[in-house]
């Protein structure tokens, strides 16, 4: 197939284009390589795809050099007359969209950007897919739509109206503009709600690498809610192929589907809800005590309480997506944490 994936600079856009580009897809790339975090990390992604800034320039494509079926814009969500030519250009037969502005806290601060990249840009891809026939839209929702809800695991079936953070709630915006759309337009599109994510070449600004960065130097870690957290950390491995199956999966709608007891996660139109995650919640100090034995040193804990924006537990109900594509997450704590330490003492030194 020919696939867009936008945010391929991002932690999970990066390693889902070189799992889609080396099973043979016709890949096509797209970032705008934001200064959220460290944009060398964003280009130091992109070179281990074979993508080199040297080339790269607004307007530009860039075939990679270790994929010749992977070709990398660099393009802004906001740019939606570029973006429309592009979607002309290329006529994809399905598309993921992973670009986004991420971080809770952050969006506490700027709201304006989320509105901005997650709701304004997310309608211009839908409007791209609408204009020029897309196959599949597949798309990242986030386990932060599940906000105030205590009844676990989150289950998309539970409605999930009450975040507490401004990106939990235009992440559930996007849920309903991509309904809508799949409605009225007839567009199969496919939402993912990702759980915490780890792994090589993960986000600095996610506690794995806040964590083991400041472990590694003797510095302090805050240690939110003095510990008593847990999510449901979810190998990137693991992540990849369940995106990689919901892809080649478009949902063709429920016929089934009742509006006087509507399902959250379906309908009649060709649309679908999941979770994607481990399905098992591991406790934040655990988490912590399992980096300090792989790095070899103890962490020095700064216990703080809650902070907004922030919730006390996460924990995917994965069954439907088990059921209907076929994932099985199996990567363990341990075996994900030897491989992420590992990268990390090579890239940080």
């Amino acid at each position: 197939m020919k696939i867009l994936v936008t945010g391929t600079a991002g932690f999970i856009g990066f390693h889902l284009a070189g799992a889609l580009a080396a099973r043979g897809d016709d890949v096509v790339g797209m970032d705008n390589l934001n200064s959220y975090y460290d944009v060398d990390l964003k280009y130091a992604r992109l070179a281990a795809s074979g993508i080199h800034k040297d080339g790269l320039g607004k307007g530009s494509v860039v075939t990679s050099k270790k994929y010749p079926n992977y070709r990398f814009a660099l393009l802004d969500l906001l740019d939606s007359e570029e973006l429309h030519r592009m979607f002309e250009r290329e006529r994809f037969d399905a598309v993921c969209h992973l670009a986004a502005q991420a971080g809770v806290r952050f969006s506490i601060e700027n709201p304006g950007v989320y509105i901005d990249a997650n709701v304004t840009g997310f309608l211009n891809i839908l409007e791209a897919c609408r204009r020029s026939g897309t196959g599949h839209l597949v798309f990242a929702s986030s386990s932060s739509v599940y906000g105030l809800n205590e009844k676990m695991p989150f289950s998309t079936s539970d409605n999930a109206d009450h975040p507490v953070s401004l990106y939990g709630a235009t992440k559930k915006c996007d849920e309903l503009m991509a309904h809508t759309y799949s409605h009225l337009f007839d567009i199969p599109a496919t939402g993912l709600r990702f759980f915490t994510v780890y792994g090589p070449w993960g986000r600095p600004d996610m506690a794995p690498i806040l964590f083991a960065r400041s472990i590694a130097g003797g510095k302090p870690i805050n240690v939110f809610n003095n510990g008593d957290m847990s999510r449901d950390f979810t190998f990137i491995d693991d992540i990849v192929d369940g995106v990689i199956r919901v892809i080649d999966r478009p949902p063709r709608g429920n016929p089934s589907w009742n509006g006087a007891i509507p399902d959250p996660a379906g309908s009649k139109a060709p649309y679908k809800i999941y979770n994607i995650g481990l399905g098992a919640p591991v406790s934040l100090l655990d988490f912590i005590h399992a980096l300090e034995e792989r790095l070899g040193k103890k962490a020095v804990k700064n216990f703080m309480p809650m902070q907004p924006g922030d919730v006390l537990a996460t924990y995917a109900d994965v069954s439907d997506l088990a059921e209907e594509v076929g994932y099985t997450p199996s990567t363990t704590l341990e075996s994900g944490l030897d491989r992420f330490v590992s990268w990390f003492r090579d890239y940080y030194g």
